[in-house]
This record gives C-alpha cells, sequence and structure tokens, in this order.
C-alpha cells in the first residue's frame, strides 16, 4: 500500500515539509515544519507553515504528531506555532540531549533549558513504534548529521530528515558538533537496508542546477545514483566528507535556528522590557 503523503516546499529555506495520514482516521503527522524568519530584521512569519494549516482544514484532518527529524540548523520549526492552531504532540529522536547539552554550552544558555529532552512531548528511541490513527510508523536512529538524527517509517514511505538529498546532490554534512562522517555512512547503510521500492522523503533539496524540485527519491535510485556513495566505502565517504565540508559556509540561519530548535521551537523568555533575545556568539563556529 502506498502511504498517503503530501509535501510543501519553502524556497526560502529549501526546506520540505509532510503531512503523512491514515486515510481511513484521518490523523496525520506533520514532519518538520518551518516558521519564516527573516534574518535581517529578526522577524517571525507564519505565511509557510499557514499554507500547511490550511490544507490540513481543507482535508479535515486531526494532527496526531508534529515531528522533527533533528535540530535544524538552516530554518526554524513552526511546532509550537501549529501545535497551538491544530494540536498535535511533538516528537524527536530521543538522543536530543546531547545536542541540548552541546549548544545550552555554545550559547552560554541557563537553567530554562533543561538538556534531557524535555522540552518535547516525545523522545522515541531507536526502533520503537509509533501511531497515526491506524497507521504504524516505527523509528530509526540515523545519527551522523547531526547526533540525534531520526528516521521515520511509515509503510513505504521514510522520512530521512537531513541524511540524504536527491542522488544528484548527495549527502548531510558531518563538521557541526556531534557530526561524525563514518557513523552517516552506518546510518545511510540502515536507510538503504529497506525495501527497494521504498521512497525516501528529503527535508531539504537545493535544486541543483535550476533542475526541478525533487520530494522523494527511492532506496534504489539511491544506491545506484547518489554522487557522494556509489562506489565509495566507509573510508573514501569520510575523506570525501572531510574535504567537502571543509569548505562549505555556516548555514545562514545556524545561530538563531539552533537556539529556537533545541528548545522545541520556543524562544528565549521576554526579558524585562518585555522583548525577546537570541545570542550571537562570536568566533564559536
Amino acid at each position: 500500500m502506498t502511504t498517503d503523503v503530501e509535501s510543501f516546499f519553502d524556497p526560502k529555506t529549501f526546506t520540505l515539509t509532510h503531512i503523512v495520514t491514515d486515510p481511513e482516521t484521518r490523523s496525520c503527522a506533520v514532519i518538520d515544519p518551518v516558521l519564516d524568519f527573516d534574518v535581517a530584521s529578526a522577524r517571525t512569519g507564519h505565511a509557510g507553515i499557514d499554507a500547511v494549516i490550511k490544507r490540513i482544514a481543507e482535508r479535515g484532518l486531526s494532527v496526531q504528531w508534529i515531528l522533527e527529524t533533528h535540530v535544524h540548523a538552516d530554518h526554524l520549526t513552526a511546532a509550537p506555532y501549529l501545535r497551538d492552531a491544530v494540536g498535535g504532540r511533538t516528537g524527536i529522536g530521543s538522543e536530543v540531549g546531547r545536542v541540548q547539552k552541546t549548544f545550552k554550552r555554545i550559547f552560554n544558555i541557563g537553567g530554562e533549558l533543561r538538556p534531557d529532552g524535555s522540552a518535547f512531548d516525545r523522545l522515541f528511541a531507536d526502533g520503537e513504534t509509533l501511531e497515526i490513527g491506524g497507521l504504524t510508523g516505527r523509528v530509526l536512529h540515523t545519527p551522523g548529521h547531526t547526533p540525534a538524527c531520526a528516521t521515520y517509517v511509515f509503510g513505504d514511505a521514510a522520512f530521512v530528515g537531513d541524511t540524504l538529498f536527491a542522488p544528484d546532490y548527495g549527502t548531510a554534512r558531518c563538521d557541526f558538533p556531534g557530526g561524525d562522517a563514518r557513523t552517516l555512512y552506518a546510518s545511510i547503510a540502515r536507510i538503504l537496508a529497506l525495501p527497494d521500492a521504498t521512497r525516501l522523503f528529503h527535508c531539504h533539496d537545493y535544486l541543483p542546477g535550476g533542475r526541478p524540485l525533487v520530494v522523494s527519491t527511492t532506496v534504489a535510485e539511491q544506491r545506484a545514483e547518489n554522487v557522494h556513495l556509489v562506489g565509495k566505502d566507509a573510508d573514501a565517504f569520510a575523506a570525501m566528507r572531510a574535504e567537502r565540508d571543509a569548505g562549505l559556509s555556516m548555514p545562514a540561519l545556524i545561530i538563531p535556528s539552533v537556539q529556537v530548535n533545541i528548545r522545541a521551537g520556543r524562544f528565549p523568555a521576554a526579558e524585562d522590557d518585555g522583548a525577546v533575545y537570541l545570542k550571537w556568539p562570536i568566533d564559536k563556529f
């Protein structure tokens, strides 16, 4: 049976948000929702996530889960805004506390943030199952890009986050704190051990060469065509990633994104003037 998936693309951050639905009960999960954020003005917006909310209403869906594949460094999650609008519980891989501890130190965040994952409603262990109505999914821990990356598998659809991109763009960077290329290679092997026809839904598509948007590929296509994997063992992959990552710039939104996303999408508390502030640590990235 083909799993019901509808995808939305945010062209500013090249991010894909997915709705996976159980047609019989009209229950659904939203995976990797995006909050609009203009870094120059530090203003938030909701046009992108409002389009997702509108579609949920049009289809008469009930949101059970708001799932994050990892702590994103290139966009702010819209999970709290989405939950306030349509309900649902937030979930992420159970290793998220490791990411919180790292960035709590980098941003010198005080006691307001407990680095134990408790900012999220549910932490999923490797191999754990979850329900969307009558649709059962399972969670695969797929670290390497970050220590807390998770892949959600529902029927013939797997939501792989940043672990894999379209075959012509390759694989995730591994130079963020806690990242590791050999770990990523092993995680990709887990994903590519799924049945050949499994559709792999990406968190991003960067439209290389101006080609049309690619929302998903298959396990078979990734095995045969991924430019970072074909013909490479773990050693060659790690060497390729080290060379490639050394030339990459930091994502434009990494500083605001990580501060917000380790809090499950919540901003820091307002200060005594009623305004909310984020920190810019100097010479730490």
